[in-house]
């Protein structure tokens, strides 16, 4: 084990140790003002990652053998910022995108590799408390919206909200927070996006603020995959059922439908529309987000347009389009299994809204 640290401290520091208990242990004064976290490398030289959850796993009943990349470097890194309260940290590295099980759309190939920074994400959706809180003090703030929000619950995520919405919804969340915010009318970020439908392009998101904004396409299936690559669902497998998700089951449809209740969700079918559950109803994926599969679509930053073979790195989608990319399925469709695999893509407008529809936001490191 070999090991570094950066931070705020006078004295020559240096990793003494790190036990198979996951203890660290260096020789620096702790500032206890700091926030410290470990990351590790392969190679002195890096690059460093920020959580082990880079450490690829593989499925035993699929493979005979495997092997795995093993930490062999760590430092100690002082930040000054406490993580974002209820986002998980996304690791960044190459992932594979699109239809690897050849069951899904032909929107969904080819099969590509893209390189994705590290970024937080929520950890559920954005519930109706969540856009209320961030809503009263916008609209006291210079901000307009189309639409004021709904819910079954304070607790279950928004929905009949549009994109434009969502967006200006992260702006006013930024400011209320202290944070810069992302969208820009312009490509100086001078004029802070708060009012109206307007098409925002690529290049007047200030993408390096720190503030909350929509994930994109690729953020988000690489989140949805949890660190497993290769199968349909965000669990890491290859089946649902209405254990792992919120989804109108139909298993006549696709026979990697297990529901044993055909239809909508039995423990959420009360009669009272819409049919969505308390965010976190369900199991999280292997990076900690829960409702990466049903409850409600989505909203993503990317315009919707074909896949290439090229290996990009933070791809953000086309210039320009018709329609947004929604992801992960919901409570209502009734090819709802379809749409929870983690490559599903599905489109609307930017003025689209529906019970079927919500969205949760990114923030960058």
């Amino acid at each position: 084990v070999a090991g570094s640290f950066t931070g705020a401290s006078a004295q020559t520091p240096v990793v003494t140790s790190f036990q198979g208990n996951g203890n660290v242990t260096w020789t620096n004064a702790v500032n206890t003002n700091g926030i410290y976290r470990v990351e590790w490398a392969a190679s002195a030289g890096g690059p460093w990652y920020q959580s082990l959850q880079s450490v690829h796993t593989v499925d035993a009943a699929s493979n005979q053998s495997f092997g795995a990349a093993v930490p062999m470097f760590y430092r100690v890194v002082m930040t000054t910022n406490q993580p974002p309260v209820g986002m998980v940290w996304i690791d960044g590295g190459d992932f594979v995108m699109g239809d690897t099980k050849g069951v899904g759309n032909t929107n969904e190939l080819p099969m590509h590799t893209n390189f994705v920074s590290g970024f937080w994400m929520d950890e559920m959706d954005v519930t109706k408390l969540q856009w209320d809180l961030v809503y009263g003090w916008a609209i006291t703030n210079g901000y307009t919206f189309d639409d004021i929000g709904s819910g079954k619950g304070t607790n279950h995520p928004v929905q009949n909200v549009n994109f434009y919405d969502c967006v200006k919804w992260c702006n006013a969340r930024s400011q209320k927070e202290g944070l810069t915010p992302c969208y820009y009318i312009d490509p100086i970020y001078f004029n802070l996006y708060k009012a109206g439908d307007l098409t925002i392009s690529n290049a007047w998101v200030n993408w390096n603020s720190g503030g909350y904004r929509l994930p994109t396409e690729a953020e988000w299936e690489k989140a949805a995959r949890g660190g497993r690559q290769g199968h349909l669902f965000p669990w890491g497998g290859d089946t649902i059922s209405h254990g792992q998700a919120n989804y109108y089951s139909n298993t006549n449809g696709y026979t990697y439908d297990l529901g044993l209740t055909p239809g909508y969700d039995p423990i959420y079918n009360d009669g009272i529309f819409p049919l969505t559950s308390p965010v976190g109803s369900f199991p999280a994926n292997g990076f900690g987000l829960h409702d990466m599969a049903g409850n409600v679509f989505q909203i993503c930053w990317d315009w919707f347009g074909p896949y290439t073979t090229a290996y990009q790195t933070d791809p953000r989608g086309p210039a320009s389009g018709t329609n947004k990319v929604f992801r992960g399925g919901s409570w209502a469709f009734t090819d709802a299994a379809s749409s929870a695999r983690c490559a599903t893509r599905n489109i609307n407008t930017q003025n689209y809204t529906n019970t079927v529809v919500g969205f949760r936001t990114v923030r960058g490191p």
